[in-house]
């Protein structure tokens, strides 16, 4: 997997805080390619992966929506080109309209309608946003409803059938709010928590609604991610189509930085510094000290 970027003569641009595939790779930022995974990714349809904070799981999602948005299609070269897809592209690539929801932005506080009421209220604004984007693209206006969301996504879902196009869901940060609800310091954390993802909460509801849109070939793909598999286990058969993942050993440098690429990165950083090679070796060890050894699979050959 290849590090995008010439460096020579420049700083190495490193892209904190930015999880926009298109800005990094058009922008000349540091860049480990990870687009070969989309070949395996395609294997599946429905999918949950699941890393720690800060791992890069943003920016994953933004490289798929790239590569699967119709939209983008002539910028396809500009973009992957010189990735490792763009050698090989699927056939999947620019075909689907991308719908991107992200759980982050839910609030997690007040009493269990108004946590619906943000769930909704940010799936509302994400449909909004999908109908302005894809436009000039579809055949008929979607219909929001400010009250429930799941008509919202009905409406989506039949403007998306009658325009010719699939829709794929990507999902970040899935159990943000969850999480938050759950380990918060509110004495009454546990029945909130348990009042979004048993019977027919909130979150549950939203789950089964989206599994019954796959059953009717109206989403016909999914990805998730998220930071633990305890919520989406909480839902049980509210969601129980998605494959974990996040064990398989060829995704488990899918985020993230091997200690290959972390070291071509610092060398790369030293020679326009001009550090000594003690200097560089140093660098090279306190990382490995501080931050070396994610395995998520017990299978797989390299750790980062």
């Amino acid at each position: 997997m290849a590090i995008i970027g010439k460096y020579e003569d420049k700083a190495m641009k490193f892209p904190y805080g930015i999880c926009d595939f298109k800005e990094i790779v058009t922008q000349g930022y540091f860049y480990c390619d990870r687009t070969g995974c989309i070949p395996m990714l395609e294997q599946g349809k429905y999918q949950l992966f699941i890393r720690p904070r800060r791992f890069g799981k943003s920016l994953l999602l933004s490289m798929l929506f790239n590569y699967y948005d119709v939209a983008k299609a002539a910028e396809f070269e500009t973009l992957f080109a010189h990735l490792e897809i763009g050698k090989h592209p699927t056939a999947l690539h620019n075909r689907y309209f991308v719908l991107r929801w992200d759980f982050s932005c839910v609030d997690p506080f007040g009493d269990v309608e108004d946590i619906r009421r943000s769930l909704h209220d940010h799936i509302n604004a994400c449909i909004h946003s999908f109908g302005m984007y894809y436009q000039d693209k579809l055949k008929g206006d979607i219909r929001i409803d400010p009250k429930n969301a799941i008509s919202s996504i009905q409406s989506l879902m039949d403007v998306a059938a009658k325009s010719g196009r699939k829709v794929y869901l990507l999902i970040d940060e899935y159990d943000n709010f969850a999480n938050q609800v759950l380990m918060g310091m509110a004495h009454d954390n546990q029945k909130r928590y348990e009042a979004l993802v048993f019977e027919e909460g909130p979150l549950r509801t939203l789950f089964k609604a989206i599994k019954a849109s796959t059953s009717e070939s109206l989403f016909d793909r999914i990805f998730i991610t998220g930071v633990s598999p305890v919520v989406m286990s909480d839902i049980t058969s509210g969601y129980n189509i998605a494959k974990s993942i996040y064990h398989h050993p060829k995704t488990n440098d899918l985020c993230g930085f091997r200690a290959d690429e972390v070291a071509a990165a610092v060398h790369a950083v030293a020679d326009v510094c001009g550090l000594s090679d003690a200097q560089r070796r140093d660098a090279v060890d306190m990382m490995h000290t501080w931050y070396n050894g994610y395995q998520f699979s017990q299978d797989a050959t390299a750790t980062g």
